[in-house]
């Protein structure tokens, strides 16, 4: 399975210390490729412990994303660190549920801060890179909300969006220079994100009731779509964004 094998590719994954963004990163790994764990306040030592028994190079990287004046430094240590860059991840991403009519501007900017401007910033930055090398591959954490509305988080669900037009439009200029960028959007996953979710029985029930296969999903079923998407198995899709939610949006 040559097409999926990531052997030699060195990687940025953010927000890499726990759930979606830990198993994105073990999975690059197990599939060959080197990598840059971002992380703000979870330490991700344990995580780059079990890169390294695999065999790999991992370097850990501690950043917060929503603050741009400490992007620069994510990109340079890893082409440092890890003599190159081929692959960007951005997963990190923060929510804060508050009705609209009651949602701060500070819970707005640091969602944006978060969820969008550092995609914009470390896709650009990556990018630049990339281009002068011919060849990259970046992947964007959207979201089911990316398609709908959401309840209590309108500054989650705009940046969504956005990631998704991100996405596209990067897709749009970098296709013909050696880029490949598109984003996954995960369904209702068991995570920190959802955690209040998944404790009120009402909102749950609603949910699971809706998602064909009857789950939450679980960060492990993000593996397989990123390590594609990471791959030359997936060298001519460009702006696709991806939905690994269970079939919820067949619902």
């Amino acid at each position: 399975m040559g097409l999926f094998d990531l052997a030699g590719k060195r990687a940025i994954v953010t927000g890499a210390g726990r759930g979606l963004g830990e198993a994105i990163a073990l999975g690059l790994a197990e599939a060959g490729a080197d990598v840059a764990l971002v992380t703000n306040r979870t330490p991700a030592d344990k995580t780059a412990a079990r890169i390294e028994a695999m065999g790999r190079k991992a370097i850990t990287i501690q950043a917060d994303v929503g603050d741009r004046a400490q992007l620069p430094a994510i990109v340079q240590k890893t082409i440092e660190g890890l003599g190159g860059l081929d692959i960007l991840v951005n997963n990190a991403g923060i929510i804060r549920r508050t009705p609209a009519a009651d949602h701060s501007y500070e819970d707005w900017q640091d969602v944006l801060d978060v969820n969008l401007n550092s995609v914009y910033v470390l896709s650009q930055l990556a990018g630049r890179h990339m281009i002068e090398q011919g060849y990259g591959k970046i992947i964007n954490i959207a979201s089911m909300l990316s398609f709908q509305g959401g309840i209590n988080v309108p500054g989650y669900t705009s940046s969504k969006h956005a990631v998704a037009g991100l996405t596209k439009a990067l897709a749009s200029e970098w296709a013909s220079k050696g880029l490949q960028v598109n984003a996954i959007a995960p369904g209702y996953m068991s995570t920190d994100n959802t955690e209040a979710l998944r404790e009120d029985p009402v909102r749950s029930t609603q949910i699971l009731q809706r998602i064909p296969a009857g789950r939450w999903g679980t960060s492990e079923d993000l593996i397989g779509p990123a390590v594609f998407l990471a791959s030359a198995a997936s060298d001519y899709m460009n702006g696709h964004i991806l939905a690994v939610d269970g079939g919820w949006l067949v619902r």
